[in-house]
């Protein structure tokens, strides 16, 4: 699905992102770790078309894509689930998902999926979106994201500042969306849980990928126990 090749990033003089090469076929999750300052939000960045300042190759489904507008990649079927999730406090949960599929190009937007896929939404459509809990407001993000029936989804820390009850629950509805058929690259500090519902993963470290394998080989590898799972 999302082929990148040799992928240099940087932001103005300063070098973020250097020589990476990253897959993720179709149905995999494929989970990026990495500390902060360690270049993925950057790469997320320049995948959905928001940083131009690259050199390399990124290609979906076979096709040129580094360069593109960011519109123009969202019609091509990837959509972002940002790291502060983005929405717009002051509409409904109801008005951010219609809003999420204003671009569809693959059918009706319909919000009924998604509201049957986070039932507390259903419950809270006509409430304001910035009065919702965390958990409920990375719920709407997804779902907003979902709203253009995209062929491959990019989630950025979808844990990041979450209860650990609501981390379980919205790491299970990734792997649920991902048994769908869906294809999932997920940026998470949360490497257990990450790791646990993934088919491979890669570690980026200073803008270079260091480490990559299936999801039980960096389970099991000592560095990667030593410096982010404590162990």
């Amino acid at each position: 699905m999302l082929s990148i090749g040799n992928l240099d990033v940087c932001h103005g003089n300063l070098h973020v992102v250097w020589d990476l090469s990253l897959d993720v076929h179709k149905g995999e999750i494929v989970t990026l770790l990495g500390p902060n300052g360690a270049g993925k939000t950057t790469l997320v960045e320049t995948i959905m078309g928001l940083n131009r300042s690259a050199r390399g190759s990124i290609r979906f489904q076979d096709q040129e894509i580094l360069g593109l507008h960011p519109y123009e990649i969202v019609k091509r079927g990837i959509t972002l689930v940002p790291e502060k999730r983005e929405l717009f406090p002051k509409m409904s949960v109801r008005e951010n998902l219609n809003l999420g599929g204003h671009l569809n190009v693959r059918g009706r937007s319909d919000p009924e999926p998604v509201l049957d896929m986070f039932p507390v939404l259903r419950e809270r459509q006509d409430q304001l979106a910035g009065t919702l809990s965390g958990g409920e407001q990375q719920m709407l993000a997804i779902g907003r994201s979902l709203m253009l029936n995209p062929k491959m989804l990019v989630l950025d820390e979808p844990s990041l500042g979450l209860s650990p009850l609501f981390v379980k629950s919205v790491l299970a509805s990734v792997a649920k969306l991902n048994e769908s058929g869906l294809s999932i690259l997920l940026l998470e500090q949360n490497v257990m849980h990450a790791l646990e519902i993934s088919h491979r993963g890669y570690v980026l470290e200073n803008g270079r990928i260091t480490i990559q394998g299936t999801a039980q080989e960096l389970l099991d590898n000592q560095e990667i126990q030593a410096c982010y799972l404590g162990l």
